[in-house]
């Protein structure tokens, strides 16, 4: 945690890299020098050493890094030194935010079924804006991990509601859900064949927020809690983990907390098709013509590609108000993983001036993003013989085909940014323990703030 206030009796810590250890070394006091010389101290990064005083006690830190500015410099230290407070020392300027943020993500861990959390050190910092602004990222971001890493049971359709809710309660917006049956009534087909099945109902969950003579922003999330794959069931492996499959809902809750909190002068709506894609005996079928919202007929290639299906109603919905932007945020595709690994979101946009302020807003927030083709002629791969589109595209090219599939529920002059993101951390790396994960936020937030911020 950070200690927002100046602590006398806090411990010093230096910040140095690998290129300024051996000026660091030359102006330190000769024990200080002496010890991180034995100890060959090169300022690796993420690495540290306990520099002790003449009674053997902690007289300072000295830690490596990579850069004042990296998010991740200081994220090794809080659960790794001594418990205690810490200071910043450095003769050189503090990247206030890069501290603070970077420090808050190396306390991070998800202790809610822990009966003894790991204790985390603290670091003293007098408060600033760039404090706040790294404390709230901080939080955005643990509510994305925190959400992704509840187990379905504690995080289903319905939970996913509540957190909605409590979002708009807290920052003066407007909550509606449609749940069940009612989505057949208010023309959510797709949303419902694929939620039905399960013993917890489907749902829209729905946020707006802000002046609506504000521009219009649209936050779509895919908040599958859980997915078996349907009667097309995955195998073991490919199960384990799908309770992630509502990560994308995990980042438009956050991306949405961030707006608000921030007040930036949009008019937010958020927009979450929460359900899961369980097997009982009305699940959707292989085969089967789904209606939509649009009004296009999806032939159901495969029950496992649910998650395009539940989002065509969503973003046509998203559309309807004809918003000066639509985000969608999908763990949609192993394709994706396959093209681009873990870390690294394959991003699709339809309009290049949109993409480029969120490549920039990226590269700024230090949080990678690639653009990939909606390349057209791949849309032959998804047509459907007895339907208007199928929701399977073949071996190949299956993160295109899946955001050609979307993009055909995303009318002509809308722009969209689509986001197929893991969400997931498959190691743990300082800052980043396995898990949930945040994957594009700080750039989408970045870029907003970067347009709207008065």
């Amino acid at each position: 945690m950070l200690l927002l206030e100046d602590s006398v009796n806090a411990t010093p810590l230096y910040t140095v890299t690998a290129s300024e250890i051996a000026a660091f070394l030359q102006n330190a006091d000769e024990p200080t020098r002496n010890w991180l010389t034995a100890n060959r101290f090169t300022g690796a990064h993420h690495t540290f050493a306990v520099v002790p005083d003449a009674s053997g006690k902690i007289a300072a830190i000295v830690a490596g890094v990579r850069s004042a500015t990296d998010i991740f410099a200081l994220s090794h230290l809080p659960s790794a030194l001594p418990q205690g407070t810490y200071r910043l020392a450095t003769s050189q300027p503090v990247a206030d935010y890069a501290c603070a943020l970077s420090w808050l993500l190396g306390t991070y861990q998800f202790s809610r079924y822990k009966s003894s959390p790991k204790p985390m050190s603290r670091l003293s910092m007098t408060p600033s804006a760039e404090t706040t602004r790294a404390q709230q990222m901080f939080d955005a971001i643990a509510l994305t991990r925190d959400l992704v890493n509840t187990p379905t049971e504690d995080m289903g359709p319905q939970h996913l509601s509540q957190v909605a809710q409590q979002l708009a309660t807290e920052f003066g917006g407007t909550f509606r859900e449609i749940v069940g049956d009612d989505l057949l009534t208010e023309n959510f087909p797709a949303i419902h064949a694929v939620g039905r099945a399960s013993h917890r109902s489907p749902r829209l969950i729905e946020v707006t927020w802000g002046d609506p003579t504000h521009p219009r922003i649209a936050v779509v999330g895919k908040g599958v809690c859980f997915d078996t794959g349907g009667l097309n069931i995955k195998g073991a492996d490919g199960m384990r983990q799908m309770k992630k499959d509502m990560g994308g809902a995990a980042h438009a809750l956050a991306l949405s907390r961030l707006i608000m909190q921030a007040r930036l002068p949009v008019a937010l709506h958020m927009l979450i098709p929460a359900v899961e894609n369980a097997i009982s005996g009305n699940a959707y079928r292989p085969g089967e013509i789904v209606s939509t919202r649009a009004g296009l007929k999806i032939e159901i290639g495969n029950t496992d590609a649910e998650g395009r299906v539940v989002l065509s109603d969503a973003l046509w919905l998203a559309a309807e108000s004809k918003p000066e932007l639509i985000i969608d945020f999908a763990t949609l595709t192993g394709a994706a993983r396959v093209a681009l690994g873990p870390e690294l979101p394959a991003t699709f946009a339809n309009d290049d001036a949109w993409f480029d302020a969120l490549a920039a807003a990226a590269t700024a927030a230090q949080d990678p993003i690639w653009r990939m083709p909606l390349w057209q002629p791949y849309h032959d791969m998804i047509k459907s013989s007895i339907g208007d589109i199928v929701n399977t595209g073949g071996p190949q090219a299956g993160a295109v085909t899946a955001a050609l599939f979307l993009e055909r529920f995303i009318p002509q002059g809308q722009a969209w940014i689509h986001i197929d993101t893991f969400s997931w951390n498959l190691k743990s790396r300082p800052g980043r323990p396995d898990g949930g994960e945040a994957q594009s936020l700080r750039a989408c937030f970045e870029m907003l703030k970067t347009k709207f911020a008065r």
